[in-house]
């Protein structure tokens, strides 16, 4: 007998509530497993409905919708002979549930609740489902009637148990399970499951991905067995971008990885198993011994099916899959291809024209717009590679008709049809910042305006003095810094309102007859956190690509892209000074970024890091500071520093309650719909934790004074 089994997992491309869209990629993945001989399909977390429906998974609709599109599924006859784990939400006793549904040839098997919610950071799975609380305990489920009436069923099996089939035993576990100490797949292992499957919807983070991969192979490193994890992947309508990767392991190794950045909407990934190397790779006498004291064991719901070949039907020809090194992206890479995946969802799903970006010749604004250049080289590298996904959605962005033999393979020139970008220049703005952008755009190939604003700023200055006979004047010619800032403001916040009648308009001035621009914001993860943008100003904007990433790896990413993309005119943004250009320029004086917030950015990257992914308040921050910065800083230094952030911090955290829609990619983000819960109105001088802080200090000083009275008696 061979005990080959070949097994399939993928990445599906799904959108929050597009019930049939779901449903066609859920069938054309398991179409293309089949295709590859695969015998078990598992497909992400949540797939009929995408993982993203937050408060939707609290109407009646969704679920009834969820078992419409099951029905079409079973069905389907190209959904037979193949052993199929699809995710969707199931009400049963009223109560809601995010479940796994297992089926083979038109009927289900057996349904099983996540145990373990995710609900911390991005996820509120608690909201609207609740978990299944009763390890190893199964119940009947009466199935609706329109399931009854297809496949003749009327009741199944729902709750903590697994499949076994006629030669192998499979268990399922659900994201966040993976993550809890004591995972659901360490009792299945011992108890004698093979193949365990994982479906998520798991997000990208910079970095992040090293700490998912450790943990599936560390899953079947220490107990054996098979391990498939499934991931959705893409913009499914929300800030998250769903990263793929979708992995099949068998005992540590690696035998399968599916892509993790991609525009491709279904990836299938296959690998062929000898379930042999399982039973040899658990005959430990630990693990036996373990397996035998078990307390309590998993009902077993038998399958009469064979997901290996009989001797009969075995072909030689197919052997094992071998083990490879997990591929990783340097996090440059993953600036370039994450934010720019997002944005191709975005513009897509939203049917506009494409996109507006206010393009300063400052560094930030210079990222974004490279990150739209990757984007149009993801779309050119699909549509050469035949996507006619890609190629449809081109057309419809560009404005073009279906029919239409146009294809994007071009980067520069697709992006002459999409990409629109302005400089907004005053008399506050240098020559060589409008030639940045200028020639950065040129490259890139957008549809480029440049402007000056002056009689726009003027005119309101003028309207302010008539109204109040007070007219303001900037703080170099003598001004207060009300006025000061009240001038900045002025010409920050005219900006986004150019920006979005440029927006609306710039379609129709190249002859378009509707659609408009989606209008792209530049305010990185550092100056969102700190509050140095203008509240309103052309920061506010429909998404911003690089509203969770730091300025230092946004940097990195500009050197990148000057090799990568061959692109070295961004060395000229690298070596710039960041600065706002918003005050007048002298020969004495020139507006300078860091100065103005009164702290680096590498500074604020640390304090980012402290205050949300280590829970420091400001007192707990400045001693690890203490520790970490002494002694190149002063105890009084580092004082000043970390009061200084958390004054502005505070002073500026009602900003962060209309921040632009960001795509999530650093644990620090001050995202404050759903990341980063706070207050927007606190005390800003922290008078507790700052007494702390002094007493702290003063410790310090009498303790070096008694030291030094020491060395001055010996």
């Amino acid at each position: 007998m061979v005990h080959y089994i070949t097994l399939a997992t993928c990445n599906l491309n799904q959108w929050a509530l597009d019930f049939e869209g779901n449903r066609d990629r859920i069938v054309e993945s398991i179409k293309i497993a089949k295709s590859k001989g695969a015998r078990l399909r598992v497909g992400p977390e949540l797939e009929i409905t995408g993982y993203g429906c937050l408060d939707h998974f609290l109407e009646n609709d969704i679920f009834l919708h969820s078992w419409e599109m099951l029905t079409t599924i079973l069905t389907n006859k190209d959904c037979f002979d193949i052993l199929l784990d699809i995710g969707m939400p199931i009400m049963h006793k009223n109560v809601r549930y995010n479940c796994r549904v297992l089926a083979y040839n038109g009927k289900i098997i057996f349904i099983r609740p996540k145990m373990w919610l995710a609900n911390d950071g991005n996820y509120r799975e608690m909201r609207f489902f609740t978990p299944w609380s009763r390890p190893y305990y199964v119940e009947n489920f009466v199935l609706p009637r329109m399931i009854q009436k297809i496949t003749g069923q009327l009741r199944v099996d729902f709750g903590d148990a697994v499949i076994s089939t006629l030669d192998t035993c499979v268990g399922i576990e659900t994201c966040e399970e993976l993550f809890t100490p004591n995972s659901p797949h360490i009792a299945m292992a011992l108890d004698g499951v093979e193949i365990i499957t994982n479906s998520s919807g798991s997000h990208h983070e910079l970095r992040k991905l090293n700490t998912r991969m450790n943990l599936i192979k560390e899953a079947t490193t220490k107990c054996g067995g098979i391990y498939l994890y499934s991931n959705q992947r893409g913009c499914d309508g929300d800030r998250l971008y769903y990263d793929g990767c979708a992995l099949i392991v068998v005992n540590g190794e690696v035998v399968a990885q599916g892509s993790q950045f991609s525009l491709d909407d279904v990836e299938v990934v296959t690998a062929t198993i000898d379930t042999e190397d399982v039973r040899s790779y658990r005959s430990l006498m630990s693990h036996g011994l373990q397996a035998v004291n078990q307390k309590e064991n998993y009902k077993r719901i038998h399958v009469p099916i064979e997901l290996s070949p009989s001797s009969e039907t075995f072909d030689p020809s197919v052997s094992p899959s071998k083990p490879f090194p997990i591929h990783y992206h340097t996090p440059e890479e993953e600036i370039a291809l994450g934010p720019a995946c997002w944005l191709w969802d975005y513009v897509r799903r939203c049917r506009a024209a494409g996109f507006f970006l206010p393009l300063s010749g400052g560094i930030d604004s210079c990222a974004t717009a490279v990150i739209v250049h990757s984007m149009c080289r993801l779309v050119a590298d699909a549509a050469k590679n035949g996507n006619e996904q890609v190629i449809k959605d081109a057309k419809v962005v560009a404005g073009l008709l279906p029919e239409s033999d146009y294809k994007p393979i071009d980067p520069a020139e697709f992006a002459s049809r999409i990409f629109h970008t302005t400089f907004m220049g005053t008399e506050n703005s240098s020559a060589e910042t409008r030639s940045r952008a200028k020639e950065l755009a040129a490259k890139i190939g957008a549809y480029h305006v440049d402007l000056n604003m002056d009689s726009l700023v003027g005119s309101v200055v003028n309207l302010f003095e008539v109204a109040t006979g007070k007219r303001p004047i900037f703080k170099i010619f003598g001004g207060s810094q009300v006025e000061n800032l009240a001038l900045q403001n002025i010409q920050a916040r005219l900006r986004m309102v150019l920006a979005y009648l440029f927006a609306q308009l710039l379609p129709w001035v190249r002859g378009r007859k509707s659609g408009g621009l989606l209008v792209l914001g530049s305010a990185n993860v550092d100056e969102c956190l700190r509050g140095y943008l203008t509240k309103y100003d052309c920061s506010s904007a429909d998404i911003n690509p690089i509203g969770g990433i730091s300025k230092t790896d946004l940097k990195k990413f500009i050197a990148y892209g000057s090799t990568s993309f061959d692109m070295p005119i961004l060395d000229d943004f690298l070596n710039a000074t960041p600065t706002a250009e918003l005050e007048p320029i002298t020969k004495d004086y020139v507006q300078s970024d860091e100065i103005d917030m009164g702290m680096t950015y590498e500074e604020l990257s640390v304090f980012g890091r402290l205050r949300k992914v280590n829970k420091c308040g400001p007192y707990s921050m400045f001693l690890k500071l203490y520790h970490e910065w002494s002694p190149k800083l002063t105890p009084e230094e580092i004082a000043v520093k970390v009061k200084r952030f958390y004054f502005f911090y505070a002073i500026n955290r009602h900003k962060q309650t209309v921040l632009t829609p960001s795509y999530h990619a650093e644990q620090y983000s001050p995202d404050d719909n759903r990341f980063d819960l706070r207050p927007f109105l606190i005390d800003p001088r922290f008078s507790w934790a700052s007494k702390k802080i002094d007493e702290f200090i003063a410790k310090t000083q009498t303790k070096t004074l008694d030291e030094s009275d020491v060395l001055k008696v010996d």
